[in-house]
């Protein structure tokens, strides 16, 4: 029963065999989700450890989603970047699904970037458009944190009133402007999956509050504030849906719509690590 595991011997175990295979640890961390596999090849990769070769960890299951932890330097800073993330509706756990996130705090992160890709309802968006997340809605039907909470993790009940970083923000829109790429801005639903939204779904989960939905990084943002860390995170919009659109839409023209995209958003957030000051 997963109750009765003890996640944060699991974390330190994970977390010391890593720093085993790859001694310096980095205290920048990049999930390279949807939009952002093309971000790889501008990392100098000095060491690629599989997920099934680490003890703990899950392996990755969705088409498009490679499954290995990749350590090296990208422009001037030193990352870790997974390559493949673990998502709610595969059949994993909250726990599970989240659990590199708790390794990479244990081996110094201190700021995490995600990418994703969502299905759009802003009537201002288009397909292939960047947002920045601002904020998100927690619609997944567990939480990473239910259960047993270690304080050497993270405090019980966690603010987030600032999950995704202002600064973070800030400093993203000011590259996006210096180089006069188009880049949205809005609030992220989190959804179970795997089944794409319906209309009805689309237009409630707009007159709610949000601007996009899908089907990760809330949980992973969640653990990450738990932790303390700094987190900024960007959706690629894929689709459309809400007033007067019909969805129509397959995980193909998903993956071909972020592929369009990739070269762009791969260049925000590139020069983003490298501008930004660690804390």
């Amino acid at each position: 029963m997963e109750q009765n595991i003890n996640w944060l011997e699991r974390i330190n175990e994970t977390a010391a065999y890593i720093r085993n295979r790859v001694g310096k640890t980095p205290r920048t961390a990049i999930i390279l989700g949807t939009g952002l596999g093309e971000l790889v090849n501008h990392i100098d990769i000095q060491m690629a450890i599989p997920y099934e070769e680490i003890p703990n960890f899950p392996v990755s299951t969705v088409e498009g989603h490679k499954g290995q932890l990749i350590f090296g330097n990208l422009g001037n800073k030193y990352v870790m970047a997974m390559q493949g993330r673990f998502h709610y509706y595969e059949g994993y756990s909250m726990k599970e699904s989240t659990f590199p996130v708790r390794v990479m705090r244990e081996l110094g992160v201190k700021t995490l970037f995600v990418s994703n890709a969502a299905g759009g309802m802003n009537p201002e968006f288009r397909v292939g458009d960047l947002m920045i997340i601002t904020d998100h809605i927690n619609l997944f039907p567990d939480h990473p944190l239910r259960g047993k909470n270690y304080k050497e993790l993270g405090e019980r009940f966690p603010a987030m009133n600032e999950a995704y970083s202002p600064r973070l923000i800030k400093k993203a829109k000011e590259i996006a402007e210096e180089n006069s790429i188009r880049l949205m801005e809005g609030v992220y639903v989190g959804t179970q999956g795997p089944t794409f939204e319906t209309p009805a779904e689309y237009r409630f989960f707009y007159r709610i509050g949000g601007d996009a939905v899908g089907m990760s990084t809330v949980p992973e943002v969640i653990v990450a504030c738990h932790g303390g860390m700094e987190v900024f995170g960007m959706s690629v919009i894929t689709d459309l849906g809400g007033e007067g659109i019909a969805p129509d839409v397959s995980h193909e023209e998903v993956q071909e719509a972020a592929a369009k995209a990739q070269p762009i958003m791969s260049f925000i957030m590139q020069e983003l690590i490298n501008q930004f000051d660690e804390l």
